[in-house]
C-alpha cells in the first residue's frame, strides 16, 4: 500500500478510513439528514429555521465528503 501522500483520489476514496473520521462522517450525514427533514416539513417555518436547515445540509455534506478522503496508512 502506498503512503497517504502518494495516493491518488480514487485510492484515497477506497482506502481505509480512520476511526475518528468515520465518526465525523456519521455526524455529517446526521446533520445533513436533520437539515433535509426540516426543509421537508409540510408547514410554514420561520426564515431563520429554513436558513439553519440549509446550513446543516451544506456543513453535513462537507463534513461527510471531506472525511472520506482521510486515509489510515498505518494499516498494511
Amino acid at each position: 500500500m502506498k503512503k497517504a501522500n502518494e495516493m491518488g483520489v480514487l485510492e484515497r476514496l477506497n482506502g481505509p478510513t480512520p476511526k475518528f473520521f468515520k465518526k465525523v462522517q456519521t455526524m455529517g450525514i446526521i446533520a445533513g439528514s436533520v437539515g433535509a427533514m426540516i426543509l421537508a416539513f409540510p408547514v410554514a417555518l420561520p426564515v431563520a429555521v429554513v436558513n439553519v436547515a440549509g446550513y446543516l445540509i451544506a456543513c453535513g455534506g462537507i463534513m461527510a465528503g471531506t472525511s472520506q478522503f482521510a486515509v489510515d496508512d498505518s494499516k498494511k
